[in-house]
Formats: C-alpha cells, structure tokens, sequence
C-alpha cells in the first residue's frame, strides 16, 4: 500500500512528525534548501527582468534521488516547510523538482509541531502561495545584485575576501557611528546632592536636592555650585512639605517575538543571537521527553507578533487560576498590540502547551535548552496574568527655600512579578526628561510638618556617560526599530560582519575594526542608499509589499537597480587603490630583522612579517595588559583567544608558565594586599575594579586612589 509522503526541512523535525501521522505517512528531510543560485557565477539575467539561474545546490543530488524515488511511490505529497517566505520557497523549488504542479493543494502549513497541529494541517492543503515566493525571490535577487557588483569592488580596490551586503552594510554603519559618536564625546561633570535624613522614630531617609524656590532641577553644574549650595542651606531646618501616595499598575511584557526572545536570552542568560536561535530551533522542532517522545515544546520561532491563539489563552488562563489562584487572572483578556510595520504572519513565540513546564521536561533537556524554554515559558504565562499594584509614595522636604524629595514604592500586590520580570539593558537615566526614580524600598512613615533631622548633606560627584556600544542584543532592537531586516535575518547579519572581521567582541560589545570602518567610508562616499538605514528600512517595506501582492517583485528589483548600477560604474571609475594602513609592532622578526605588523586571519590577529612572500615567519598576536604574571613573576599578562573566540589572559611566558584569568587586568596594584585589579561591569555600579586575590578591595573606574 502506498504511503503520503511529507517533506520538511530538518530530520530532527521529520522524526517528530513522523510519531504524530502514524503508518500511513512517510516524512523525508530535504536538509534546507535544495536548489539555488550558481556561487560561481552571477545567475541573474537583468536583461530580461531579473530572470534568476537556479541550479541544484551541490551536494544535495543524493537528497534529491531519494525525494523523487519516494514521490514515484506515494499517494500523495505534502511539502511540510516553515511557514515564512523561505519555507514557502523551499516548497516551491521542491514542488518544481518534483514534477509537482504549482496550483496542486500540496503545502501544508502549521505554527507548532504537535499532534493537533499537524492532523490539523495535513486537512487543510493548499496551493502554493506565489507571492511569498516572489517575495524571498526578490531578496535573494537583491542581495545576489549587491553582493556581486560591491565585493568584487572592495576585492579590486581594497584587498581579497571583503564582502559588502545589502542590509549588513547598514547594520555595519549603525555600529560605526557609534563608536565615532562615542569617540566624540566629552564627558561634563555635574553634582548631585543627597540629604541624609532621620525621623523621630530614628528611621532613616535620604533625599535628593531638586531646587530653590521655582529653579528646579536636581543636576548641580559644578563643584563651586554645589558649595554654594550647601552654604545657603547652612542652619536651615528640614521640614515635610508634602506626602503623596497613589497607586501605580504595572503590565506585564508581552509573549516573546524574535527581536524580544533575541534581546532578553542576552540579557537574561548571556547567550549570542545565534546560539539563542540555535537552541530556540531545537525547542521548535521537538527533543525527546522520555515515555512521551518526540516533542516540539514551542511555536514558531522567527515571528514580529505578540498575538496567541485563544485556545492558548484559555489553557494559560486555566493554569494560573489553578496555580495561583483567581487574583492573578486579569480582568479582560489580554489583547496584543501590533506594531507598525509588523506582518503578524504567525503567533508569539509561547510553549506548546502551558501544562509542560520547566522542572517536568528539564531531566530531558541539556543546561540552555531547559534555561531558554524556561525563559519562553515564563514569559508567556507572565504575559497572561494580572498586574502587579505597587504603593509610590513621594515625600517632598523643605529646607528653607531649598526642596529635597525623596521616592520609594512598595509591592502591594505582586501579580505577574511574582513569576517573571523583564530584564533591563544598562541604560543610564535621562538627564533631559528629568524624571525621579521610583526605587522598589520602602520609605518611613512621616506627616505633614514634622521635622527631621539632618544627619549629613553629601554632595556627588558624577559625569556624564557615552552612549553604550552595541550589544548583540542592542543591535538587534536597533535593527528591529529602523526597520532594517526581519526576524529571520537578525543572526545571519551579525554573524556576517563578525566573520568578515568588520567587527570584533570585547566582551558583549561589538566593535568596528579598522577594516569595519574604511569599508562603512567607501560605501558612503560611492553608495550612500546601501548603508542607509532609512533606505534599507524602506526597501524592506516594498519587500513587504510583494508578499501582501500589491506590487510586482521585478518593479521592486528594477527601481533599486537602475541608479544602484550607476553608482557602481561610477565607483570603478573614481576610486583608485586603497591601501590598508598596517598596524606595525615593536616585535622583530627573528628571521630577517624587520618590525611584524599586525595582519588578521580566520581566528582574529596574528603577526606577519612584512618581507611576504620572502619572509613567511608569523606568530601568535598577542595583546599587552602591562600587568606582571603574579605567578612567576617575569612574564607579562597577555590577551589570548579560547578555540571558541572568548578572550581570557595569560602569562607571555606560556608554555613555562601557565597562569591564566577570565578577568581582564587592570594595571594598577590593589592598596590592601599588593595584588592586581581586576575589571568587571554590573548594571547598579557600572564599571568598577576589585582585586584579583578576593581581598574584598573594590574601587569605581573612574575614582583614583
């Protein structure tokens, strides 16, 4: 008896599949996507309307024997793909390898891998939608069109192996115009003042300096004024002003999309965009749990939509009542906001099924597969519960003519906070808006009148701050925000200039190499439309629309290369050799006797000599820290690379000595022990330095001893 035969893309999902269909279906992998455009030609035919060459991708013939021997044999075939413009091509190649005619009711479509879900599907075939086709056509066409007339360029005019894309140009033009707006920064110094304060109770309370009379304004310009200040509050006594209570309610963050589930793995676990993708895929397509097999334990992962099925609010719904009790359930169903420019093709990205959760399926799942469903799951049903109420209360101090105020709130009702809390990015306050903090402490009670008393006036020194470099994480919200890519392409984007050597991490920033930036230069002097972000973001709307079938993917492709060609003619004919400024080091060649520079290769920096091709003698690049090896007191701290590109530092005597540390070395000696310092970050203290021995000596960056 002949079987159905189902394609998807991965073998892990066809296993999962397979379980849920019973004897009746067959379900084959095609392991991606099977047929392309050549790599060693330009196979696009912009003469003729951007007809592309699509050729089978090497390597698969195997793939494709075995497909078309099962499909000989089968009743019928359903191609299974992801539901997004990439599936849907995937399904259209295989359907024309296939001999699978177009209009055939043959693509089946589901947004979670469980039983329902594809008995479900496999009742609903349809004809193959064309338009997402022509959609991903379009991009692949467009990135085919820049990819090869750009990097050809950058090879013949800047050196082999540079690439330059449609949408990393942009991304890569984000990243360096921060780090010049960075560069550019003068830091002001500015003063706070903090009045420490105790009741009649003997409670205490510290309040922050906000004006004389109708000056407002609680940044201090100078150290002079702050004296100035402290000398007008001389015998002034403290008295409350005023005390206002109200209630605030705080929502809960909605169920995750790509962009949010990117942004808080980083924040929250410490994972990179694509090991978040990574793993996110495998919760997707299903992992064994024990007796019950194969299971997919989320939705779809490459989604801009904070919207759920109703039947999944129902069973959260139920869940929280159950667990919680009827007080964390909202008033109303929770609606979700679509933003602008969001295709809400699919649904959030929340668990299968509210019931699986963390702690029963973790004994099947490795570390970060159990840490990132847990984070989905948690945030999902967060998403479904109650606000939390919070008590704030704003006690206002007059000192004379002086105002000090002071701000607390307290959990009244925790509502969703009693499961999950959003992680923040190390945003400093806006001095601009001005707003004061509600600190999560609990103020004392005082009254109208009463008078405190003043233990110290303490003045605070501060400066302002740079605006942060791009983290994996920033970059993405940054991308999300302007518009510029979609879900699937925020990882693919990153992963590229990282590859390309545009960028390098130093810890969780990203930073643009020397090449990064000459290649952002050339492409704003001879291609401004392709690093703009505002034309990237409006190219991607059009993009959009051929999806939605209100316009035509060759008009699209026809209106970016018109003037995109032009500037490339132009290009070849303006911009003469560049040469690439060689960074040279005190480090001489033992073999001829000139100074090594620094050259890159696939595993970052290393030393070249620079008599190549004579002299071929390289080593090991290695990065001064001016810190002395404490263990054998004769090398010096270096900064060295693990097999998997995180940086730790070493002693320059290896392999005599082997004295290593992940933390970075800071040269300057810690005054209790005698020991190193070393550098760390943290959200409340910013960047500080402690001693490498554990003394418990701790001092802020930017205080000296």
């Amino acid at each position: 008896m002949a079987k159905n035969l189902v394609i998807v893309e991965s073998p892990a999902k066809a296993k999962t599949i397979e379980k849920f269909l019973g004897k009746k279906y067959t379900v084959k992998a095609s392991l991606g996507h099977v047929r392309d455009l050549p790599r060693s030609q330009f196979g696009v035919d912009v003469e003729h309307g951007f007809i592309p060459k699509y050729i089978t991708i090497r390597g698969k013939g195997e793939v494709l024997r075995e497909l078309r021997e099962s499909a000989k044999k089968a009743e019928r075939v359903l191609l299974a793909t992801d539901p997004d413009r990439e599936g849907e091509a995937i399904a259209w190649h295989l359907a024309h390898l296939l001999g699978i005619p177009e209009q055939e009711r043959a693509r089946i479509e589901f947004h979670e891998i469980t039983k329902e879900a594809i008995q479900a599907a496999i009742k609903r075939p349809r004809a193959i939608d064309r338009d997402l086709v022509d959609a991903q056509q379009a991009r692949r066409v467009l990135d085919r069109l820049v990819g090869y007339k750009l990097s050809p360029l950058l090879w013949k005019k800047v050196r082999r192996g540079l690439s330059a894309g449609r949408v990393q140009s942009a991304a890569l033009k984000m990243i360096v115009d921060r780090e010049r707006e960075i560069e550019r920064f003068r830091p002001e110094e500015y003063w706070t003042l903090h009045a420490r304060l105790t009741t009649g109770e003997g409670k205490a309370l510290e309040a922050r300096f906000h004006g004389f009379g109708d000056e407002k304004g609680d940044d201090i310009p100078s150290a002079a004024a702050a004296q100035d200040i402290l000398r007008r509050l001389e015998g002034q006594k403290y008295i409350v002003e005023a005390v206002r209570r109200r209630e605030r309610h705080r929502q809960p963050a909605p169920p995750f999309t790509t962009s949010s589930l990117q942004q808080e793995a980083a924040r929250k676990l410490g994972f990179g965009v694509r090991k978040t993708m990574s793993l996110a895929q495998q919760l997707y397509e299903g992992l064994e749990l024990g007796p019950e097999g194969s299971v997919g334990l989320v939705t779809y992962i490459r989604t801009d939509s904070t919207r759920i099925a109703a039947s999944a609010a129902r069973d959260a719904a139920a869940y929280i009542k159950e667990r919680y009790g009827e007080d964390y359930l909202p008033a109303a169903a929770r609606a979700a906001e679509l933003k602008e420019g969001a295709q809400d093709a699919h649904e959030a990205i929340r668990p299968t099924a509210v019931a699986r959760d963390p702690e029963t399926v973790r004994p099947f799942l490795g570390e970060d597969l159990y840490r990132l469903y847990r984070l989905v799951w948690e945030r999902f049903l967060a998403s479904q519960m109650a606000d939390a109420i919070l008590d704030v209360v704003t006690i206002d101090i007059r000192a004379g003519h002086g105002l000090f105020r002071a701000s607390g709130s307290t959990i009244r009702f925790p509502g969703f906070m009693q499961l999950y809390i959003e992680g923040e990015d190390d945003a400093r306050r806006d001095r601009e808006q001005g707003e004061e903090a509600e600190k999560d402490v609990l103020l004392p009670e005082v009254r109208e009148g009463e008078e405190l008393r003043l233990e110290k006036l303490d003045p605070r020194q501060h400066f302002t701050q740079p605006p942060p470099r791009f983290t994996e994480a920033a970059l993405v919200r940054a991308l999300e925000e302007n518009g510029i890519g979609r879900p699937s392409t925020y990882a693919p984007i990153i992963e590229t200039i990282l590859y390309r050597r545009y960028v390098e991490r130093d810890g969780r920033s990203l930073v643009p190499t020397e090449l990064g930036r000459l290649v952002v230069d050339l492409l704003s002097d001879y291609f401004p439309r392709v690093v703009d972000p505002a034309f990237t973001a409006k190219l991607e709307n059009q993009l959009d629309a051929v999806e939605a079938g209100t316009v035509g993917w060759q008009e699209v492709v026809a209106e970016f290369y018109g003037p995109f060609s032009r500037d490339v003619e132009q290009a070849e004919e303006k911009i003469g050799q560049v040469e690439m400024p060689e960074e040279e080091t005190d480090v001489v060649c033992e073999k001829c006797g000139r100074k090594m520079v620094v050259k890159y290769g696939r595993f970052g920096k290393f030393l070249a000599c620079p008599g190549f091709p004579e002299c071929k003698n390289t080593k090991p690049y290695l990065e001064p820290t001016g810190v002395k090896c404490p263990q054998c007191g004769q090398g010096e701290l270096v900064e060295r690379r693990s097999k998997k590109g995180r940086r730790f530092y070493g002693c320059s005597r290896y392999p005599e000595c082997d004295f290593t540390t992940w933390q970075k070395p800071v040269n300057r000696e810690c005054p209790d022990c005698g020991s190193f310092l070393v550098e760390k970050r943290s959200k409340s203290e910013g960047t500080y330095y402690e001693c490498a021995r554990g003394c418990g000596y701790r001092v802020q960056a930017d205080v000296e001893d």
